[in-house]
């Protein structure tokens, strides 16, 4: 075993004493320093609050499978009202399709609305690994809406302020 008196390693407080290895040397115990306290604190911070992020994200994707499979069924509502109506103005082929697309409508809502926000979150991950190029584009057209949905109520705002 080395001798205490010996400098020790940069880093390390002291030598535990009896301590060894299967070569016979000291194990040495490194006391925790304030950074690396503090850097333990910001982790366990930081993890606490993804952690509270992705509770929220997943209450709000929850809300919106909700809200999303009711659009959806009042759209297939809608387009099955009016099967009837194109049967009698454009012929009953036409009624078909709409009859058609109010049960495809109708199935897809049932699918939103059975799926739970962790399938959703896991398949649009799988869907970006996939698919890398048609994600970044789509979030970029998504961002352009948003934009424009933002700038358009603030241009509104201002119209409404001036009266």
């Amino acid at each position: 075993m080395p001798d205490p008196k010996e400098e020790l390693p940069e880093g390390t407080d002291s030598i535990v004493a009896g301590a060894s290895t299967e070569n016979e040397e000291a194990l040495i115990v490194r006391e925790p320093t304030a950074r690396d306290k503090a850097l333990e604190k910001i982790k366990t911070g930081t993890d606490r609050l993804s952690g509270q992020a992705a509770d929220k994200a997943r209450g709000l994707v929850g809300q919106g499978l909700e809200r999303g499979g009711e659009a959806l069924a009042n759209v297939s509502k809608l387009v099955g009202d009016t099967a009837a109506g194109l049967d009698e103005r454009l012929g009953e082929e036409y009624g078909d399709y709409a009859r058609k697309a109010a049960s495809a409508l109708e199935e897809a809502a049932n699918k939103v609305s059975a799926k739970n926000p962790d399938e959703l979150i896991d398949d649009t991950r799988e869907f970006v690994r996939k698919s890398p190029g048609v994600a970044l584009a789509g979030a970029a057209i998504i961002g352009f809406a948003l934009v424009r949905l933002v700038k358009s109520g603030l241009d509104q705002g201002r119209d409404d302020g001036e009266d």
